[in-house]
């Protein structure tokens, strides 16, 4: 049983997250996207408080149902004295001007983390899985401290505005050398092919910590991007390829989804997905959507991970003699033309151009993309009439693209001080190959294809597979917490 004093901590840390979140969100209603610097210590700007905003809005949250989730566990001192920590060194690192400040931040997240995700001692796959962890995230904090040490010595300076302001002067070996140890610390933080296995395996986490986990720490490799795109985006060729690792891990994300049969599993392939188109929008050079997208997914996965455990409640059994549940002639011309009115729908309302050919056009496509792909859920639901499943496709996904376009187009406003927030670029061949590339990928998983071939099935089952010393191979291996 947990002793007195450990028993106040619950309530102490929450309610301080809480005060946290309104001082924040006071901060950002009385100065949105104002800039606020201390020496070469601290720059906070609008991607700061848009950032320390959500953070706190779901660690405060996360604690709040922890503390009736997490009831009774052992060590509740200790875990929510990380879980606060952890918020704390999250807004220190979006905070960050200095380069060895930010450093020291991005290698305090990750050991921190490790140590949530083996809270229970007594867990040798909680443990295993732990230590995974530390040693990847230790790697990716060592990529982070060489780009760092190379920029600032070819920049002059120990800050990353002053790193911005020289990306334009440096030149290009560093730019080359410095972003790819960039992009591939963004990787191991964002879970990216082929660093994903310590997401995969972190499901022995408690599940507030998984919320927390996928809304927030796995995110940190947009905020790496977001803060060097001057550095990423003074080469195209540069940018071509962070596009393509994104386009590379959203597809086998998708794929990796579609083969698992466990729900947290599931959410954490879904994560690797969307971390990759997150990073594949930033490529294209919309640091604003990339953000965009990372905000709201961060919202989404997080209820999704606390909701997790009333999945099998809410799963309601479908008739399979319902002829009219699955999608039909009409139904496919209704979902085409929704998807091309809510791609129209985000080009006028984010000032898009559709025939200028640069990235921004890649981007509108994708949102028709991922519109054909949500009517899905719509024209499939048994328990509606066939004609209400019709009209429902527009009234509802429609309005949905509408909101997402504001967002997008407030966070823009919020980052107007970020320097290269948004940059399309002109498209080149490479653009056009990793569209088509990305278009036929999508058309063969949406058709079926993992499921068409036993080999396909069996050779994505096997590459999502967490480190084996994680796997709970029998029930009474499952310790709570």
């Amino acid at each position: 049983m947990a002793s007195r004093s450990s028993s106040r901590w619950p309530r102490f840390f929450t309610r301080l997250t809480w005060a946290l979140f309104a001082v924040v969100l006071a901060a950002v209603a009385w100065r949105p996207g104002g800039e606020w610097t201390w020496g070469t210590v601290l720059h906070v700007d609008g991607f700061t408080q848009g950032m320390a905003l959500v953070t706190t809005l779901v660690s405060g949250v996360v604690h709040s149902f922890a503390r009736r989730y997490m009831a009774g566990a052992r060590r509740l001192d200790r875990f929510y004295g990380r879980l606060f920590g952890l918020t704390l060194i999250v807004l220190g690192l979006v905070a960050a001007n200095h380069l060895a400040l930010f450093a020291a931040f991005w290698a305090a997240m990750g050991g921190v983390l490790a140590g949530l995700i083996g809270h229970v001692r007594g867990w040798p796959q909680a443990q295993a899985a732990a230590r995974y962890a530390r040693r990847v995230f230790l790697g990716g904090s060592a990529l982070l401290a060489g780009a760092l040490a190379l920029l600032g010595w070819a920049a002059g300076t120990t800050t990353l505005t002053g790193v911005a302001a020289a990306a334009g002067t440096l030149s290009t070996p560093v730019v080359y050398g410095a972003a790819c140890l960039l992009l591939l610390a963004a990787m191991v933080q964002s879970a990216l092919v082929p660093f994903h296995r310590w997401l995969l395996s972190s499901m022995t986490a408690p599940t507030p910590v998984s919320a927390f986990m996928h809304a927030g720490l796995v995110n940190a490799g947009g905020i790496l991007i977001a803060r060097f795109a001057p550095v990423l985006f003074a080469d195209a060729s540069v940018m071509l390829v962070v596009a393509g690792v994104g386009g590379v891990s959203a597809l086998v994300g998708q794929a990796w989804m579609l083969v698992q049969t466990d729900v947290k599993r599931q959410l954490g392939c879904s994560t690797v997905a969307q971390m990759g188109f997150m990073v594949l929008q930033g490529g294209l050079g919309f640091v604003a959507a990339a953000v965009t997208h990372l905000l709201l997914h961060g919202f989404y996965k997080a209820y999704l991970f606390l909701a997790s455990g009333s999945v099998v409640e809410h799963t309601q059994p479908t008739s399979p003699s319902d002829e009219d549940a699955g999608p039909s002639m009409r139904s496919g011309v209704v979902a085409l033309v929704t998807a091309l009115a809510g791609g129209a729908l985000f080009a006028a309302l984010t000032h898009k151009s559709i025939t200028a050919l640069d990235s921004g056009t890649l981007l509108v496509g994708f949102v028709v993309l991922a519109v054909l792909h949500a009517t899905r859920s719509v024209v499939r639901r048994a328990d509606l009439a066939p004609t209400t499943r019709l009209w429902m496709v527009p009234a509802v996904l429609l309005p949905t693209v509408g909101g997402y376009a504001l967002v997008y187009n407030g966070v823009s406003g919020l980052l107007h001080d970020l320097p290269a927030a948004t940059a399309p670029v002109e498209l080149s061949a490479g653009h056009w190959i990793l569209a088509a590339v990305f278009l036929g990928a999508y058309a063969a998983l949406e058709w079926g294809a993992p499921y068409a071939s036993t080999r396909l099935y069996v050779t994505l089952r096997n590459t999502s597979h967490p480190v084996s010393a994680t796997l709970l191979t029998q029930r009474d291996q499952y310790q709570a917490h």
